[in-house]
């Protein structure tokens, strides 16, 4: 069975400046849930790994956040799709923490827990922090154009040899496809 990681805002769902802060803000991508759906159908295990520190700001408290992740799992299961687990950084920029992307603390979590290698494993995110974390631990960066990947991908320190997909749908159609 394979393993997919995505990052969560700007990736399955709208990202917001003024960050997600409750279920209701929480507004799914086009075609994100439908993506996920066809991974699970693949045989594929799908984890999430998010900066959220909008805790850490004190916009949204733990409880908050547990809500907003069953009501995107809830979307997910409807379609027939699984998010095997959730992985986030509650911390702020400046808190000197590990688990925060572009460091690999999460990713060395999820390789513990689940007690795999996360070399070569496809991770989809929007922004540069998020290609950053998934070179550190060797995993496959993946760029989508929506949230923040537009600056992204104009930024100089996006790398180069990352391919970029206007959305998660179309970078899910593109991985089965190559895997077929």
């Amino acid at each position: 069975m394979s393993l997919i990681i995505l990052d969560r805002d700007g990736v399955i769902n709208h990202d917001s400046d003024d960050f997600i802060k409750t279920p209701a803000e929480w507004e799914p991508i086009e075609g994100s849930l439908e993506a996920i759906a066809k991974l699970t159908f693949a045989g594929y295990r799908i984890v999430v790994i998010t900066n959220q520190s909008g805790i850490a700001r004190g916009l949204l408290d733990v409880d908050t956040l547990s809500r907003i992740h069953s009501k995107m799992r809830r979307m997910v299961l409807q379609l027939g799709g699984k998010l095997e687990a959730i992985f986030y950084c509650p911390h702020g920029p400046d808190d000197g923490c590990n688990c925060r992307k572009p460091l690999e603390g999460a990713f060395n979590e999820l390789a513990h827990r689940l007690r795999i290698d996360v070399k070569n494993v496809p991770a989809i995110g929007d922004s540069l922090r998020d290609l950053q974390a998934a070179q550190a631990v060797g995993a496959k960066p993946i760029l989508v154009r929506t949230g923040k990947g537009e600056v992204t991908l104009a930024d100089p320190e996006c790398p180069e040899d990352v391919p970029v997909y206007d959305n998660l749908a179309i970078a899910v159609d593109a991985l089965l496809e190559s895997n077929a």
